[in-house]
């Protein structure tokens, strides 16, 4: 068994996993999970900067997490940044930040970096499953990007494109400063084109259709999963594996869309933090499986994050 940390630094949450690692099981055994909604991606796709208030955010809680790392006493830590810190001019700032607070540098990696990880962390676990045909499709919907990976036992095509929840909402959604409540039809016609732009560039290179089982990943799927089950809170158990059919996301998705701030902050399972983002996040899911002509998605808690955490294992043995 090897105690490893990894950190996985988005566009809209940062989070960190401690756990066991025991390759000859495949299993991970979490001593640690966390998450911190801290908007590192706020403005980039307008300034192509980070702002300042974001990166204090995020310096909070990798202050946070350095104390976690250290009572855990990990062999090795992994820092893994996303779409944002790549696609920023200023990103020094925050890398040396990071090196200064948790002792390690971010690797900012690129999107088929991220897709490997993605996919490693989703389907680890899924090896022997006799009701799961393969090919998988993975599917992470970030704040910044969306990964797609078709593979079986190893990746066969990955591809990175720039549509996200929270760039879907920035570029679409925003009014004068806010979030309009709820959109208009030109807004959501102007997303869905975009959405549908993507996808296009991404079936270039991987071949989206060929794929027998649809896995979702990251938060805007395990929202969707959540509220489609009617959750009382954030179960994480209930959502892990949990299968939501396209009807089901259709439903959430329009609803989402129609939806007011104050009628989704009362969605018992939503985090405060996704209020405003998740319904281009929903939208972005639904265009997938409409895309793909998935009758229903497997979602999955296990994601980049146990994908960086393995990699952690591999490397230290």
């Amino acid at each position: 068994m090897t105690r490893v940390a990894a950190i996985d630094c988005g566009t809209n949450s940062i989070r960190l996993l401690v756990a066991d690692a025991d390759p000859s099981t495949g299993e991970l055994t979490d001593l640690d999970r966390r998450m911190t909604i801290v908007r590192l991606g706020q403005g980039v796709d307008r300034t192509g900067r980070l702002a300042p208030e974001a990166l204090e955010r995020t310096f909070a809680a990798c202050r946070e997490y350095a104390e976690v790392v250290k009572t855990h006493g990990a062999e090795r830590l992994r820092f893994v940044a996303t779409s944002a810190s790549r696609d920023a001019e200023n990103r020094d700032d925050f890398v040396r930040g990071v090196l200064d607070i948790l002792g390690v540098e971010p690797e900012v990696i690129t999107g088929d970096q991220e897709a490997e990880f993605s996919f490693t962390g989703a389907t680890k676990e899924l090896t022997g499953r006799t009701d799961l045909d393969r090919p998988y499709l993975v599917v992470d919907i970030g704040g910044g990007s969306t990964e797609f990976v078709v593979g079986d036992d190893h990746v066969r095509a990955a591809r990175s494109v720039d549509v996200g929840c929270v760039r879907m909402t920035e570029r679409h959604l925003v009014r004068d400063g806010a979030v309009t409540d709820p959109p208009t039809e030109a807004q959501v016609a102007a997303m869905r084109a975009d959405i549908e732009a993507a996808l296009d560039l991404a079936g270039r290179t991987v071949p989206l259709r060929e794929a027998r089982t649809l896995v979702g990943l990251a938060g805007s799927v395990t929202t969707v999963s959540a509220i489609a089950q009617e959750l009382p809170e954030y179960d994480s158990a209930a959502i892990h594996h949990s299968r939501v059919s396209v009807g089901r996301v259709r439903e959430i998705t329009d609803w989402l869309l129609r939806s007011t701030h104050a009628e989704r902050a009362a969605v018992p399972s939503m985090h405060p933090g996704r209020v405003d983002v998740i319904a281009a996040g929903a939208l972005v899911l639904l265009t997938i499986m409409e895309r793909t002509g998935a009758e229903e998605v497997v979602v999955s808690e296990h994601d980049i994050l146990d994908g960086i955490a393995w990699s952690c294992a591999s490397e230290a043995r």
